[in-house]
């Protein structure tokens, strides 16, 4: 990535990185580089938890009242793949993903797991660049609209089934 995408970057994201190697291993797809250690999957990893922690902690104060029942389903409608790789494109993250030449060939810049997997690699490299209050900004910024407009909690398929299983007798 150049310096001037990287400051592109860093200004939608409002964090100026202190390691920038840091940021560059969060965009790293293995593709391009198959040493975990250089390439984002351990990053993806932490950010997964860091993202589920601090949507659970909006949640509990968006909904002071709700049962973890009410709640898990707004939890995982927020952290799956589809609204993670949806965050990631409002943030133009897809340009700035290092891939090989195959994967971005072969339409990896629109894979929402590439996607996914990048936008938790950068939320992770947030929180080990900014500290959690630096991951909690970037996380409020862009899941706290999403998390503003649940005004009933999504039904998962499995509940579903169940209810109509239920009513059918």
């Amino acid at each position: 990535m150049t310096r001037d995408a990287t400051q592109d970057l860093e200004t939608r994201l409002g964090h100026r990185f202190i390691d920038r190697e840091l940021l560059c291993r969060a965009l790293t797809h293995p593709s391009s580089n198959s040493d975990t250690a250089r390439n984002n999957q351990r990053l993806e990893f932490l950010g997964d938890r860091v993202l589920s922690l601090i949507i659970a902690d909006m949640l509990i104060a968006r909904f002071p009242d709700s049962t973890e029942g009410d709640l898990a389903p707004r939890l995982n409608a927020l952290v799956r793949r589809d609204t993670i790789a949806e965050v990631a494109r409002e943030i133009g993250l897809a340009g700035c993903v290092i891939m090989a030449a195959g994967e971005q060939a072969s339409g990896g810049r629109d894979k929402p797991a590439i996607l996914a997997d990048a936008c938790e690699a950068l939320i992770a490299a947030l929180y080990q660049d900014g500290g959690l209050e630096a991951a909690r900004r970037f996380i409020q910024n862009l899941w706290g609209p999403r998390l503003g407009q649940m005004t009933t909690a999504p039904a998962d398929a499995k509940s579903a089934l169940q209810e109509w299983a239920q009513a059918r007798k």
